[in-house]
């Protein structure tokens, strides 16, 4: 049942050794159900406190990361009997967090000599879990975090500086207390997180991937390069149910990658197509990887908020990878597919459409996703008795079990970057940060994008998205946010139509602020009037100056901005991941198929500054709507003029023209004014084609 990257280590590590892991195949396949029905039991019609829940939640993946993960490789039989031990210490230690902690607490929080063990031996064997999954970065981050809040803080200066906390107190927070492994972020892995990833198991156990690879078939076998298109439908549909870019180019471009080449693609863009598209699985709702999740509870917007606003810009994403697509088969005059219609589809589609209609319905009454889940899960088994292959109980036991696996990576790593904002939180260092980069952005929306672009890739050179959406969030969505809400207040001020309860406030600074500000002025002059309210008035000036559904809005744009460009690290080099694992099916060059993969998804980049100036996010499906069409065509032009094709070749002349002109349609302006752009940019299509005709 183990069939990923982690199973394949685990057996060649035994096979290495001569052991045969038939029984501890079983052992541990009935292990992991039995702590499947666990989480699903906690979630649904159980109740436990949060760090019991956490605690649980670490010491059981922790244990399931080491029995198939290896400490070392190429070593013998004592090795597996030590990542065993370590297993069990792991599981343990998770226990005693539960069972001293009111004894710590009736200590006053002294620890005795087992604290002092306990807690040291947790984290570091968190650390080295995290190691085996991610790699050195996220433990090496963690423990320079640790030491600057016991040490080597005090020693810093200026901005940086911190007194300190000892290390008992630290090792407290860090082990026992619901603010570091066992923290938000670890609650978020044992409910939303692993309730999803066993949705995506069940489904597709149940036959449901098959089926959306078929859908894009039947799809996209009559469109101009329909192998590619099938691609980015495969991996929009797949999306849906899985959370893992790597994990959806390997199931999906092992038959999309392929087929493109056979088509007439070059192994390169084919690789590069499946890389882009699978990284837009983890913007597509309803799982979006961990980050949606994270991302309600950091913002404590609802979910299902979240899931439906992000359903447009994923959509634009996918767009902006089939034009690549199109634009290619064109240039390389790949005819469409022509395959036959599968006369058995529909009746397989209830496995696919009948539980995700349940879990938006439940999510749409109220119920709180982990419930909705759990329904989800009922629904795939009783659906797929309406499908030619029925979940029967040894299918259950699969889908329970292959739940584990795929979020045993994911869990461990969850865990440990729960130390890295434990430090952030007790440091302060996100508000520092913050500061730093207004000052650095000096108050400019755009060179504040820039600043968290590059440090998203750098930060992704080194950490799975996950992780890098949650730091670089800690550290920049707050900053992000004042920065959104102030380009909003200068330009209120600007037009002179500021709100009377906001002007008063004003007034506290400037008596004559009603008059003042009743009258337009320069968007420098707004500033200058603006910079000299104390800092500590800019959140009531903003609360009384926009309304709570500008303000939600504005929140998850900073936040979402910051989860799109994390995603970057899949397809950039010289780490993408994603863009790898495709040239590894596709037999193409790895950094050059990374190039691009990040040439075609540009989306990631033009996208979230869509949000932050435009009402994508808004919640106003009608204003929404609009920017999602003349978003639509912009993105097509830009993709022609980079390509230097649409559907004909593009001469230098018309491929400026066609750039200019898809650089308007994305820039916020009015309605008229976006109309009269669509016609223009519709007559240079045309005198393109006119002049490349004659």
């Amino acid at each position: 049942m183990w069939t990923d990257p982690l199973e394949m280590e685990r057996t060649r590590f035994l096979a290495e050794r001569g052991i045969s892991n038939d029984r501890l195949e079983r052992g541990l396949k009935w292990l992991a159900v039995a702590f499947a029905l666990f989480h699903v039991w906690a979630n649904t019609i159980g109740s436990l406190p949060e760090l019991t829940l956490a605690a649980m939640h670490w010491g059981g993946f922790a244990f399931f990361c080491a029995l198939c993960v290896p400490l070392v490789r190429g070593r013998g039989r004592r090795l597996l009997i030590l990542d065993g031990v370590l297993g069990v210490a792991a599981f343990g230690l998770a226990v005693y967090a539960v069972v001293a902690l009111e004894a710590l607490y009736a200590r006053g929080v002294h620890f005795t000599k087992a604290d002092w063990a306990v807690s040291c031996l947790g984290i570091l064997l968190a650390l080295e879990m995290v190691r085996r999954t991610a790699g050195w970065f996220i433990p090496v981050l963690a423990l320079i975090g640790l030491t600057y809040v016991v040490w080597w803080g005090d020693l810093v200066g200026g901005l940086f500086h911190f007194p300190g906390l000892t290390l008992e107190t630290t090792l407290f927070r860090a082990f026992f207390e619901t603010s570091g492994m066992f923290g938000s972020i670890a609650r978020i892995s044992s409910t939303y997180v692993f309730m999803f990833i066993l949705f995506g198991a069940f489904l597709l156990r149940s036959g449901a991937g098959e089926f959306v690879v078929s859908l894009a078939h039947v799809l996209a076998r009559r469109m101009s390069g329909g192998p590619g298109l099938v691609a980015v439908l495969g991996s929009a549909l797949t999306g849906t149910v899985s959370g893992s870019a790597v994990a959806n180019t390997v199931s999906t471009g092992s038959i999309t990658i392929p087929l493109m080449i056979r088509a007439g693609y070059a192994p390169r863009f084919a690789a590069a197509v499946e890389a882009a598209a699978s990284t837009g699985g983890q913007l597509m709702p309803p799982i979006m990887g961990a980050g949606a999740f994270i991302m309600a509870s950091y913002t404590q917007v609802s979910y299902l908020t979240i899931v439906a606003v992000s359903v447009l810009p994923a959509l634009l994403y996918f767009l902006s990878v089939g034009y690549w697509v199109r634009i290619e088969a064109k240039r390389a005059k790949v005819a469409p597919e022509g395959v036959a219609a599968d006369a058995g589809l529909m009746r397989r589609s209830a496995s696919f459409v009948i539980p995700i209609g349940v879990i938006i319905l439940l999510l749409v009454l109220g119920f709180t996703p982990t419930y909705a889940a759990g329904i989800g899960i009922m629904a795939v088994i009783a659906s797929s008795w309406l499908t030619p292959t029925p979940m029967r109980f040894g299918d259950v036991i699969e889908a329970l079990a292959l739940g584990v696996k795929n979020m045993t990576a994911t869990a461990v790593l969850l865990v440990g970057v729960g130390l890295i904002v434990m430090v952030i939180s007790a440091t302060g260092l996100g508000n520092t940060v913050s500061l730093l980069m207004s000052d650095w952005a000096g108050g400019n929306l755009v060179i504040a994008l820039i600043l968290i672009a590059l440090a998203s890739l750098i930060l992704g050179m080194g950490l799975p998205v996950t992780a890098s959406y949650i730091v670089l969030a800690t550290l920049s969505a707050p900053a992000l946010y004042d920065l959104m809400l102030t380009s909003g207040l200068v330009d209120a001020i600007s037009a002179g139509t500021l709100a009377d309860s906001a002007k008063a406030l004003f007034m506290l600074v400037d008596p004559n602020a009603m008059v003042t500000l009743s009258a337009p002025m320069s968007g420098a002059e707004a500033n200058a009037y603006l910079a000299q309210l104390p800092p500590d008035m800019r959140p009531l000036i903003m609360e009384q100056s926009f309304t709570p559904a500008i303000l939600t809005s504005t929140l998850i744009a900073s936040h979402m901005i910051i989860f799109w460009l994390s995603q970057d690290s899949n397809v950039t080099p010289p780490v993408c991941l994603t863009a790898f694992a495709a040239a590894a099916i596709a037999k193409s060059p790895p950094m050059a198929t990374g190039i691009a993969a990040w040439k075609i998804a540009k989306g990631l980049y033009i996208i979230p500054v869509l949000f932050a100036y435009t009402p994508l996010l808004s919640g106003d499906w009608g204003a929404a709507l609009s920017v999602f069409f003349f978003s639509a065509l912009g993105l097509y032009g830009l993709t022609a003029a980079m390509a230097g094709h649409c559907e004909w070749r593009l001469s230098p002349l018309w491929r400026v023209l066609f750039a200019l002109s898809s650089l308007l349609l994305l820039w916020p302006l009015s309605l008229v004014a976006h109309l009269f752009l669509a016609v223009g940019f519709a007559a240079i299509v045309w005198l393109s084609s006119s002049r490349f005709q004659s």
